[in-house]
């Protein structure tokens, strides 16, 4: 018998395109690596029910476009987020030129700071380790600057550290509404 969600949380995915955020949400949706997703329009969200220490939590995943002409939209989906994740490319430092930018639209959609909601940090594409092109010190340090939550790397197409990074979200959601 499957246990009904007294929680929810809604999760807003956001950064550049191409970096993967369809591809890691779909990982973990499914369990499985898909590697020809199409560009997404707007926004997609999912919802998938997991238990956190006990607890039944129904997630909202709100998966972000990251081309420039749909980020005037972002804002308003911002709005009622528990959360955020900031995902960038490892292999392409041109996906983390943008951070600011991100953080501060992400910022418009509940008038706050990234101290009121949890954000983390997460590079994709750990499995092209060998393309690297942004050290795990820099963004890292770049999180801690900017108050994020926390950082994390992970591989869409390994799986590694795909689970761990939405129950670290939603950890961090729990203990901001006070349920952990």
């Amino acid at each position: 018998m499957i246990k009904p969600s007294k929680f929810l949380f809604k999760i807003v995915f956001f950064g550049d395109g191409g970096v993967g955020k369809t591809t890691l949400i779909n990982r973990y949706l499914t369990g499985v690596f898909r590697g020809d997703s199409e560009i997404t329009i707007g926004v997609d969200f999912h919802v998938k029910k997991i238990d956190i220490d006990g607890k039944r939590v129904s997630l909202q995943i709100w998966d972000f476009a990251g081309e420039d002409r749909f980020r005037f939209l972002m804002p308003s989906y911002v709005v009622g987020a528990a959360g955020g994740i900031f995902l960038f490319d490892i292999t392409r430092y041109t996906s983390l030129k943008n951070f600011t930018d991100w953080i501060e639209i992400f910022k418009q959609g509940y008038k706050g700071d990234t101290n009121q909601y949890p954000v983390l940090m997460v590079g994709s594409k750990l499995d092209l380790e060998y393309k690297r092109a942004v050290s795990r010190e820099e963004a890292f340090e770049l999180a801690k600057k900017n108050n994020l939550f926390g950082y994390l790397e992970c591989s869409a197409k390994s799986g590694e550290n795909v689970k761990d990074i939405f129950e670290e979200i939603t950890r961090l959601a729990m203990m901001k509404s006070g349920l952990l």
